[in-house]
């Protein structure tokens, strides 16, 4: 997490801080990433940036955060939307994702997020829905799932769902770059491991 001294900035400052570190993010991956550019794009001396930030994974992790954030809110638009279908609103984020990765730099970033996931990456995106961090959100969440049609008998085995769903979209990203699937390719395999999952892969 960043320092106090982050959030003590003004917007504007901020956003500068944040413009040059997506830049840098968007040019190469995290390894490759050089906080000398950072601070040269934002235009603020070396010392300032670790009064703000503890190194430059502090800086990734917080704008990857900060990303996954809108997908959260997201996906509960997406259930009011839908009247609680967790498939379709997590289908819907899908074609939200791809489609703002149609955006000037927007793929670049991504292509370097999913291309490079380790334990951190991935645990950012499984907190998309974490019990711990998002206690109050997810109770949102759980509250808007309509659960008539899904075989659950509890909270925790909802919460699987909902984590379960989430991993397919997940994987199918990391997949489209990795490969350099279309999105058409991507949204057809979505689509039928979405069914069988809803069918079941054993026969009774």
């Amino acid at each position: 997490m960043p320092r106090q001294t982050f959030f003590n900035l003004p917007d504007e400052k901020k956003q500068i801080l944040l413009k040059a570190a997506k830049k840098e993010f968007t040019r190469v991956s995290l390894a490759e990433a050089s906080i000398a550019n950072i601070v040269k794009e934002a235009d603020i001396p070396r010392g300032s940036f670790y009064q703000y930030f503890d190194d430059k994974e502090d800086l990734y992790f917080y704008l990857l955060n900060d990303h996954l954030k809108e997908r959260r809110e997201e996906l509960i638009t997406n259930l009011q939307k839908h009247n609680g279908d967790i498939f379709a609103a997590v289908k819907e984020m899908l074609h939200s994702l791809l489609r703002e990765m149609d955006e000037e730099g927007i793929y670049q970033f991504y292509r370097n997020v999913f291309l490079n996931m380790d334990y951190r990456t991935e645990k950012a995106f499984m907190n998309l829905i974490n019990y711990n961090a998002l206690d109050k959100k997810y109770a949102l969440i759980k509250h808007l799932i309509n659960k008539k049609n899904l075989n659950v008998d509890n909270d925790h085995e909802l919460f699987q769902v909902v984590q379960i769903v989430s991993m397919v979209m997940t994987e199918n990203l990391v997949q489209k770059f990795g490969k350099e699937m279309t999105d058409e390719e991507v949204i057809h395999n979505y689509n039928i491991q979405i069914k069988l999952l809803k069918r079941g892969f054993v026969k009774e």
